[in-house]
């Protein structure tokens, strides 16, 4: 069984991981690690914490010579800034500066203090903050590395900013070069212009933007989940994976609600073979049944406008109840090229970790050669 936990606050000293479950002999290349986290960093419309924070990754156990031992892998990155928040976050004492009072419409900040009992809600935001989502994303990075040597990539792309949305027809042979020549992460870098200066117009009102994401994942198996139990389909595993995601507030796969609009016939995907079983189309994005079905896994999310407005909404003071404009904490303005990535680790977590239940090895050897003979097998059938 593949797991992870994180830890870590947006101002503390630095946000870590143990992954368990891995198998033993896994490549380990950090610097593909870094490299992810430095897509998550980039992108039109970052805030300023992006200027401090150059994000790496320090591997603490479970690697040796660059592959896994087969026991947990813990990962660290440090928060840079956390030297000018000692005073504040320090796990011995705080001195109480830049208490939060007033909440922030869309955050966690309200709930969170109801919940927990905290009068100071920065106890809230701390944790709540998307900042967490760089560890996640070096949890995935490491998955990706582990997907790639059994012959799966995971990609991902920005379908749209607000109301600039990308149609193109996406060729995947040529996916990665396309997104990374653009700040954006756009297939179309004729639309990147258009949507800078909305994302400008947003910054000149004290507004903010969200879009919609794409992540692909190729080369994937049929058979990676079940159906037998809810809990076991893989739509649901990646859904709710996905929906975990700061600011995410739909999911879909495939033409997901457009389906809700058509005939059967112009939904469903006719069933060929030609060494072995294929589909014509792939409206289900890559997932029937609760298991994947062997062609590509296709699934978009939609992000909200970040809710940290430099334009605040009207909230409430919970120290005396008194009307007030909601708290203002340094943020971006749109992160959607950043929610791609993150997209892209969430999922390539959950087909890591579906692989290892499938297939359950303890090295890599064994866990490459146990779905190399299941494709042949299934190839066959």
């Amino acid at each position: 069984m593949l797991r992870f936990l994180d830890a870590g606050e947006t101002h503390g000293k630095a946000l870590v991981a143990i992954i368990e479950g891995l198998p033993a002999n896994l490549s380990i290349d950090t610097d593909k690690i870094n490299e992810m986290l430095k897509k998550r960093q980039g992108g039109y419309g970052r805030g300023g914490r992006m200027k401090i924070e150059t994000d790496t990754v320090e591997i603490l156990s479970g690697v040796r010579g660059k592959k896994t031992l087969g026991s947990p892998v813990a990962l660290m990155i440090k928060n840079k800034d956390y030297q000018n928040w000692e005073n504040i976050m320090s796990p011995e004492f705080s001195n109480g500066e830049r208490a939060v009072y007033v909440a922030r419409p869309g955050h966690a900040d309200l709930t969170g203090a109801l919940k927990y009992d905290h009068e100071d809600m920065r106890n809230v935001l701390e944790r709540a903050s998307a900042r967490e989502t760089a560890i996640r994303t070096a949890v995935g990075a490491v998955c990706k590395q582990l997907l790639s040597e059994l012959g799966i990539s995971v990609m991902s792309r920005v379908v749209s900013i607000g109301d600039v949305a990308d149609a193109s027809v996406v060729n995947y042979d040529n996916y990665e070069n396309n997104i990374s020549s653009n700040e954006l992460r756009m297939y179309d870098a004729a639309l990147v212009d258009e949507a800078k200066k909305l994302i400008d117009k947003a910054k000149q009102e004290g507004e903010s933007l969200g879009g919609v994401v794409e992540v692909v994942a190729l080369g994937v198996p049929a058979g990676l989940g079940s159906y037998v139990q809810f809990d076991k389909k893989i739509d649901a595993r990646i859904g709710g994976a996905i929906m975990s995601v700061q600011a995410i507030k739909g999911v879909e796969f495939g033409i997901g609600f457009e389906a809700s609009k058509r005939f059967g016939s112009k939904v469903h995907d006719e069933i060929l073979y030609s060494d072995g079983y294929k589909r014509r189309t792939n409206n289900a994005g890559g997932i029937e049944g609760g298991m994947t079905n062997g062609e590509p896994v296709v699934m978009r999310a939609a992000m909200k406008p970040i809710p940290t407005l430099y334009t605040p909404l009207k909230s409430v003071n919970i120290k005396d109840k008194s009307v007030a404009d909601a708290s203002v904490e340094r943020s971006d303005i749109c992160a959607v090229s950043a929610c791609s990535v993150v997209c892209e680790a969430v999922l390539a977590f959950e087909l890591a970790s579906a692989v290892c239940e499938k297939f359950c090895s303890d090295n890599m050897g064994e866990l490459a050669k146990s779905v190399d003979d299941y494709k042949k097998r299934i190839a066959q059938k």
